[in-house]
């Protein structure tokens, strides 16, 4: 732990290195190669490079002593954001930022994992770092990774993402399903264009539309067990057109968070039942593309067990409190992992000491950079302890 103190500013250096030069995709390199020379005379066990096929990178770290193997994962893409935090490291690339501290993760999982490597005659079994892309991407960089063997021999997989809205200093822990699935869809409705005083003459998709996106909104407060979860947002209505013309065709598109698989296949059902129904009941025709991707993110109640009791065995002075979070209305494409492997997903908090709070995914998102180092002690505290509890 004094060494991850030590370190400290290096975290927070890496951190602003990457949040200046982000990357949205695999495609790019950059983000890549910077990690693939980090562990350069790192006394790791293997670093393998573009795993899956998408730039993804996998650090094996073998202890002195005999045990199981655990994974633990950082993300590293950003999004097509323009950024408006006017910080000194702020984005070098116009219209494109790390809006949701994919840069923090990687940050605390390089200094975290070089540390690991360095105290190997001290460690048990064996540790597989996950620097994963395109988390952000739909369906998510994970499902590559999985697909050509990241977790082949792992016996448990863990993950921590900073959070700008829960105070600094403060680790949440949640046993079960504990984020939402996602789904997202488009739907183009065509119609026939005219004249906007001759209606009789055309059919507007801007009406077939409108009932629709109505129409959606009854599918959480009357399809929906109340004690359950759900959102239906239709996130873009494209008919613009000029005033006076009845427009020919239009296109939505919208996404869908769950909680649970019942809810998930309901929803789906619903979309699905009202788009064909404005065929009948607007003369329109329809096309929709409907896809499910990020799973239910479910922690297994053992290994979150673990993970508590590994936080408040720590005496980690920088952690004011361990408490239990809410369920997170957000999806994340480590639910693929959780499929796989038991595991857990936790938070660690990165609320700002002063100012606004701004959230995920927003122009002005920040975090608190002392999220960095609970972050690699945290996760230290859960790899060290990992073995006294099996």
């Amino acid at each position: 732990m004094k060494t991850l103190e030590a370190k400290e500013e290096r975290m927070i250096a890496i951190r602003r290195h990457l949040h200046a030069h982000p990357e949205l995709s695999f495609e790019e390199e950059q983000t890549a190669a910077f990690i693939v020379n980090f562990y350069e005379g790192v006394p790791v066990d293997s670093v393998e490079t573009d795993f899956g096929g998408q730039r993804g990178v996998v650090v094996t770290i073998k202890g002195a002593k005999p045990g199981r193997t655990i994974a633990i994962r950082a993300d590293f893409d950003a999004l097509p954001i323009q950024e408006e935090t006017g910080l000194p490291h702020a984005s070098k690339v116009d219209g494109v930022m790390h809006a949701c501290g994919h840069d923090g993760h990687t940050a605390y999982m390089l200094v975290l994992a070089e540390t690991l490597a360095e105290m190997k005659d001290e460690l048990a079994g064996t540790v597989k770092v996950i620097h994963q892309p395109a988390e952000e991407m739909p369906p998510g960089g994970a499902i590559a990774m999985i697909k050509v063997g990241v977790l082949e021999g792992v016996d448990a997989v863990f993950g921590i993402h900073v959070m700008s809205t829960m105070p600094a200093g403060k680790v949440y822990w949640r046993s079960g399903n504990t984020m939402t699935g996602r789904a997202r869809f488009q739907l183009k409705i065509q119609g026939k264009g005219g004249h906007g005083s001759s209606p009789h003459l055309a059919n507007d998709a801007i009406v077939a539309a409108s009932a629709f996106v109505m129409n959606c909104q009854t599918i959480v407060s009357r399809r929906i067990n109340p004690f359950d979860t759900a959102v239906v947002t239709i996130g873009s209505f494209d008919g613009k057109g000029q005033f006076n013309v009845i427009q020919d065709s239009v296109e939505l598109e919208g996404d869908v968070r769950t909680m649970s698989t019942a809810s998930r296949e309901m929803v789906e059902t619903q979309v699905r039942h009202f788009a064909k129904g404005l065929e009948g009941t607007f003369g329109v025709t329809t096309e929709l593309v409907y896809a499910n991707d990020y799973p239910v993110l479910y922690n297994d109640p053992v290994e979150t067990e673990h993970v508590k009791n590994a936080l408040e065995r720590a005496d980690i002075p920088e952690i004011i409190a361990v408490e239990e979070a809410d369920p997170q209305p957000p999806s994340e494409d480590f639910a693929y992992y959780l499929k796989e492997k038991p595991g857990c997903f936790f938070y660690v908090g990165a609320a700002p000491d002063d100012g606004e709070a701004y959230p995920h995914h927003h122009p002005k998102f920040d975090f608190n950079e002392k999220g960095l180092l609970i972050s690699a002690k945290a996760m230290a505290a859960v790899i060290l302890s990992y073995h006294e509890d099996m």
